[in-house]
């Protein structure tokens, strides 16, 4: 169970996994439960394992001081689990998880410089903070200070904007009105207390049909 009483997903058999092969140890991938960037490699045994999933908080087995340790127990930039899968040999553990604050401790996101990420979920984590903290001076927050109405509006426009640089203007022109109504949408989902991955999960489902 995490932290805030919210469930960390399992998925698959964890009592399969095989802590021998690695005498104990198994390797964990930390991914960004938002953007989808790799963050880190670690380590576990079976009581790091165990202790994250009750505390939510993910822990690992320090190789060098041999001992439990909490990413995030000195700087507090912790990392929120919010899944956690085993691979096809069940010998290296995959986690998702929320990073608050910098993973790596040269103060990056990643403790990989140059980890991709998925750009759109970045967009929507930043049109996410500029509703919670509505910055003096952003365009994003006077959208959202001018209701949801006046949002839809700039939807419509930008809607109108790219069907007509489909049909009669060149591909930069395309490009240019689609990226416009991308952003739009994603600040109407959040002025509707939606996200953007929550329409991307819809389309998934459709695509599974």
């Amino acid at each position: 169970m995490g932290s805030d009483s919210q469930p960390i997903r399992i998925d698959g058999d964890l009592s399969a996994l095989d802590w021998d092969k690695g005498n104990g140890l198994l390797p964990v991938v930390v991914q960004d439960a938002g953007n989808l960037r790799v963050l880190m490699l670690g380590y576990m045994n079976a009581q790091a394992l165990q202790v994250t999933l009750d505390s939510g908080k993910v822990t690992f087995f320090s190789r060098s001081k041999q001992r439990l340790w909490t990413k995030g127990e000195s700087s507090g930039h912790v990392l929120q689990a919010v899944s956690v899968q085993a691979d096809c040999d069940n010998d290296t553990l995959l986690i998702s998880a929320h990073p608050h604050g910098p993973t790596c401790h040269l103060q990056r996101a990643s403790c990989f410089p140059r980890a991709p990420s998925a750009f759109l979920a970045e967009l929507d984590q930043l049109v996410a903070s500029r509703e919670r903290d509505r910055p003096a001076g952003s365009y994003t927050t006077q959208l959202f200070d001018g209701g949801i109405r006046r949002i839809a509006q700039k939807v419509g426009e930008e809607g109108v904007e790219t069907a007509l640089a489909a049909v009669a203007q060149d591909d930069a022109a395309l490009l240019g009105e689609s990226a416009d109504l991308l952003y739009h949408l994603i600040v109407a989902l959040r002025a509707r207390g939606l996200s953007l991955q929550q329409a991307v999960e819809v389309l998934a489902q459709r695509h599974a049909r």
